[in-house]
C-alpha cells in the first residue's frame, strides 16, 4: 500500500515508522524539512503512484 502522510511530528512520524516496518510504503510531508520526505504536497502527491484513486 502507498501511503502519504501530513505532518510528521511525534504521532505523524511514529505512525510512519510503524507503517513502514508493516512493509508500506509511505511518503511523508512536513512543515519541518528535516523531517519531510516531499518538500511540498504537490510534490508528496506526484510521489504517490498513478496506479488508481487518491483519498486524502
Amino acid at each position: 500500500m502507498h501511503i502519504g502522510l501530513v505532518g510528521l511530528g511525534k504521532m505523524g512520524g511514529n505512525m510512519r515508522t510503524r507503517l513502514r516496518n508493516d512493509g508500506h510504503t509511505v511518503v511523508g510531508y512536513d512543515r519541518d524539512p528535516d523531517l519531510a520526505d516531499a518538500d511540498s504536497l504537490a510534490a508528496m502527491v506526484a510521489a504517490l503512484p498513478d496506479d488508481g484513486p487518491k483519498v486524502v
